[in-house]
């Protein structure tokens, strides 16, 4: 089932299409080597191929006259999660998590609820527990981080994973672990038109991780 909202860029190819020929799009996963969860598909027409690797960013807060360096990483669907996992074990033992959410919207809109000071061993059981949703709705996101550091690492709802730190080191070597290695021409699915996909079961499930956490309706539209 489509999600509430479809994202576009770059066009509207998709509200053109015969409904079947969206259906057959989104039954593909494999693209070559790399394969994708069922959060996600990229353009229709494949201006943007996926593919496994990271590369460097800038974040940059002209307000606050702030730049913080950012990784962002595309991981093929079997390595996933494991490596979101252990890109947080430079976080610290306590911190802070962010459930994202565009369940129910109508438009780009997303919800984000918070939850500060949260055992890591406690966090990581809880996301174990929903690796299903986590890996694999396309209106969930989650983010944990440590504001002492600081430091964020983000599984969005692309199934991207983006790590904003001024020790990028640490969290490269744990990608090269997981055999993801840095791609400067890598291009991501987010850079062209694409569209998310859900089920009722996963909001379902966002519920009921919602309430594991302890998160309450104080919440930020984004």
């Amino acid at each position: 089932m489509l999600c509430d909202h479809s994202f576009s860029y770059g066009g509207a190819i998709f509200d053109r299409l015969p409904k079947i020929e969206i259906e057959s799009h989104l039954t593909v996963a494999n693209y070559g080597h790399f394969t994708l969860s069922d959060a996600v598909r990229p353009s229709f027409d494949l201006k943007i191929i996926p593919k496994q690797g990271y590369k460097h960013d800038q974040y940059r807060n002209i307000k606050n006259n702030i730049s913080i360096p950012v990784i962002m990483a595309t991981v093929s669907k079997e390595n996933l999660f494991d490596t979101f996992i252990d890109l947080l074990e430079p976080l610290g033992s306590c911190v802070d998590v962010v459930l994202e959410t565009s369940h129910k919207r109508s438009s780009s809109e997303h919800v984000d609820l918070y939850r500060e000071q949260i055992d890591m061993p406690i966090l990581k059981s809880f996301l174990y527990d929903y690796e299903e949703l986590l890996v694999n709705d396309g209106c969930t996101g989650v983010a944990v981080l440590n504001a002492g550091i600081p430091c964020e690492v983000q599984f969005d709802e692309h199934k991207m994973i983006i790590i904003y730190s001024n020790d990028e080191k640490i969290f490269e070597k744990i990608l090269v672990q997981h055999d993801i290695y840095h791609d400067s021409s890598i291009r991501f699915i987010t850079e062209a038109e694409h569209i998310h996909t859900t089920r009722d079961e996963y909001y379902k499930q966002f519920q009921n991780l919602k309430n594991t956490l302890g998160l309450d309706d104080n919440y930020k539209i984004c």
